[in-house]
């Protein structure tokens, strides 16, 4: 389904649902160094009818000091007295958002910084092109002249999902607006709608991989995923939890793992999962990483294996004790 569509005219006085209250989601874990100038970008949003729910994962560096020198009404802090992970921590905030009866529910990391245009550029598309869900050009915060992610789509290859553009120096190639398979959700903007029909995000995951997931049962569903490349935003990729650390390591292979047999039939699991087992021996091998790093990924791989089968119905729940604050 990535087609592209042609360019239309685009006025800042075409209407975009004005009054349509979005839900800004943005999940924080000891975001202190990211928290200011994500907030700065968010409240400026010429789009102003939005209601941001900040949900703390129990964060313990100064996230929420650095929360409380804004006193925006439209913000809602939801503490969590636990690390409950992303995608848990996502789902709590889209739970807030549609009992407040946003139409709307973006979610976004808050490692991001933006131009005040954003959500008047997702929500122009999703009126558009009458899409269900919509994603922005995703270019890296240190090096803004070069795209992390244009949209995406399904390696069948791989197993897992890919970007377009990823490290290409952003010349104008992908200025096209097109519906696209998979985006993360490092910023998406979705229709309440959707949730009735896709669910949430499983909370198995934890963090990564839960996006991947999330569009895959919403393409198997038919719901419409738009990329707009006239709204951006820079994304420090990894800045919280590091591209090559040991958390990133567990979780991006024990998160394969279990979305390789969650999403597939025994015959394609037969092939991913011993050529993911392969890349494993492969990367300890060709990058030379140490004996405890390859211990890692082998004990996350069995992990990913435990996570699908010890799930009766594949769905692990949290019971979340969390605090609300509307200042």
């Amino acid at each position: 389904m990535n087609q592209d569509i042609p360019n239309q005219t685009r006025e800042r006085s075409v209407p975009v649902d004005g009054d349509a209250v979005v839900g800004v989601v943005t999940v924080t874990f000891n975001s202190a160094p990211v928290i200011r100038a994500f907030m700065d970008s968010l409240l400026k949003q010429t789009h102003a009818h939005f209601i941001v729910y900040v949900i703390d994962n129990a964060s313990t560096d100064a996230t929420l000091q650095c929360l409380g020198e804004y006193h925006d009404p439209r913000i809602v802090l939801v503490r969590n007295f636990t690390n409950v992970g992303a995608a848990e921590g996502n789902n709590i905030g889209i739970r807030a958002a549609l009992k407040d009866d946003c139409s709307c529910v973006v979610l976004i990391n808050n490692d991001t910084a933006f131009k005040e245009d954003l959500l008047f550029e997702l929500l122009l598309g999703l009126k558009q092109h009458r899409s269900d869900m919509v994603v922005p050009k995703i270019l890296y915060f240190d090096r803004p002249n070069k795209i992390w992610s244009a949209g995406g789509y399904f390696s069948w290859w791989r197993g897992s999902a890919r970007h377009f553009g990823s490290d290409r120096n952003d010349d104008g190639q992908f200025d096209r607006s097109r519906f696209v398979d998979y985006s993360p959700t490092t910023c998406m903007l979705i229709k309440k709608e959707v949730f009735d029909v896709v669910g949430f995000l499983d909370a198995n995951y934890f963090a990564y991989f839960e996006d991947t997931d999330f569009c895959y049962r919403a393409r198997q569903a038919g719901i419409k995923l738009l990329y707009v490349s006239s709204a951006q935003l820079l994304h420090r990729v990894s800045s919280l939890t590091g591209r090559d650390s040991n958390f990133t390591i567990r979780y991006c292979i024990r998160n394969h793992v279990y979305y390789v047999l969650k999403n597939f039939p025994s015959w394609q699991r037969l092939f991913y999962l011993p050529a993911l087992q392969f890349h494993v021996v492969a990367k300890f091998v060709l990058l030379r990483r140490n004996l405890s790093t390859f211990w890692l990924a082998e004990k996350a791989f069995s992990e990913g294996i435990s996570l699908f089968y010890c799930q009766p119905g594949k769905r692990l729940l949290y019971r979340t004790e969390c605090d609300e604050i509307k200042p």
